[in-house]
């Protein structure tokens, strides 16, 4: 099992895109997209991953009270912010800034909103969009990426075809062709794939969190094994004799890394697909129990509400 798809998938990420965006220099705007701008295209969502793709032009980022980060976005760039933090962008941030809802247009004949912004300098052209993570809770992703991911889609590689493809739609955009937005909507979250994997690769020796244990062989193989088969009754042993480490010297590369010990992780873990099951699924309480790996309903909901505070059935009723 591929944990990282595994906790992806959990996370039930759904792309958006909700304006694009003309600015010229000089400019300067506080932004933060609050849940219900985007509750048309996603209804209601607990939690926002915002992003901008820059198309043309360039651009300072910085997320508000932090004055040490400043990113510099370029054409090809995008940034994210997993957390929507309010944030400034500017051409020149020592500027008042405008608020983004102020200077929004609404979208004309069933469009995109649209942003004209600026002085009479050089033109910034860019998309922006979202995803909606429907489990951020304790999801062990979200909680260990920056404030600020930058990913430059023009130096993707690989990924060459998700930045001629972002291109493609970004222009389809901005011509107002039916459907383009659908396209991005799906590709922001290959996108956001794309960006934790690649700040996956580049994270610097001696990292901790969640992302790092990926890179330590014996970590990520209990995390692949723990994922594979969450119904399976685990003990440390278990999992240390698959793994080939002693069962002090895993516990003690697990707590350094994920920050909990493995069998810890494993109930918090089965805690978030449990969430999954009752939110996306039919299933029984009974059933989402065995799913995952608890013998009974009622050890289960006992879990269960010593998580979240609630019973699984109230849970359910109440994020359906």
């Amino acid at each position: 099992m591929d944990a990282l798809s595994d906790v992806l998938r959990v996370a039930h990420l759904t792309g958006g895109v909700f304006l694009h965006a003309d600015f010229f220099a000089p400019w300067c705007m506080k932004a933060r997209v609050a849940p219900e701008h985007c509750a048309p295209a996603l209804g209601p969502t607990s939690h926002l991953i915002l992003y901008h793709y820059v198309v043309e032009g360039e651009l300072h980022v910085q997320v508000e009270g932090d004055d040490e980060e400043n990113l510099i976005v370029g054409p090809g760039d995008v940034v994210l912010l997993p957390r929507n933090d309010p944030h400034l962008m500017g051409s020149d941030l020592s500027l008042p800034p405008v608020r983004g809802s102020d200077i929004i247009r609404p979208p004309q004949g069933g469009g995109l909103a649209s942003i004209h912004h600026g002085g009479d300098g050089a033109r910034t052209r860019m998309i922006c969009g979202f995803l909606s993570c429907a489990s951020a809770e304790g999801n062990p992703i979200l909680s260990t990426l920056p404030a600020l991911l930058k990913l430059s889609v023009e130096q993707a590689g690989a990924a060459e075809w998700i930045r001629s493809t972002f291109r493609y739609a970004a222009d389809e955009v901005s011509a107002g062709r039916p459907g383009s937005g659908t396209v991005l909507a799906k590709l922001s979250e290959l996108l956001f794939v794309e960006a934790v994997r690649r700040y996956a690769e580049t994270l610097p020796d001696g990292q901790t969190g969640w992302l790092a244990g990926l890179r330590e062989t014996h970590v990520a193989r209990a995390l692949a094994l723990l994922h594979g088969d969450i119904t399976r009754s685990w003990t440390v042993d278990d999992l240390s004799r698959e793994v080939g480490l002693s069962r002090s010297a895993l516990a003690d590369r697990f707590i350094h890394l994920i920050g909990v010990p493995p069998m810890h992780y494993l109930a918090s873990w089965r805690m978030q697909v449990a969430t999954q099951k009752l939110r996306d699924t039919s299933a029984s309480l009974a059933q989402v129990a065995q799913m995952v790996g608890y013998e009974s309903e009622a050890a289960f909901s006992r879990a269960f509400k010593k998580a979240f505070g609630a019973p699984p059935a109230t849970w359910r009723r109440s994020n359906s």
